[in-house]
């Protein structure tokens, strides 16, 4: 039970970023220690890494569902390949976002 509460709590802290991503006027950044390529409309860029963070947020929680059980077989076999997935699926999105919202040259 201590160690879902504590995921659960990293994925309220995603939520957390993905709600600061909403209300921010300053266009947020996503890869660390980059600058972050211009954007045509900040705001709306801000909302879909904000909408992009949310969920990841939900399915994150989901994914650590299996730490209810005590079952590490449903542990290694659903949060930890499910993670990975879930970040490769995110970066992926964002390049997405940041292609269609960055200011054509």
């Amino acid at each position: 039970m201590t160690a879902f509460i504590i995921w659960a709590l990293c994925g309220v802290l995603f939520l957390a970023l993905g709600i600061y991503c909403f209300f921010t006027e300053k266009q947020v950044g996503f890869w660390a220690n980059a600058k972050a390529a211009p954007v045509t409309d900040v705001k709306a860029f801000n909302r879909a890494v904000g909408r992009l963070w949310c969920g990841f947020a939900a399915v994150f929680v989901l994914l650590g569902l299996p730490l209810l059980t005590n079952s590490t077989v449903l542990l290694l076999l659903v949060s930890v390949p499910g993670t990975v997935l879930e970040c490769l699926v995110l970066m992926i999105l964002f390049t997405r976002i940041e292609d269609r919202y960055r200011k054509k040259k």
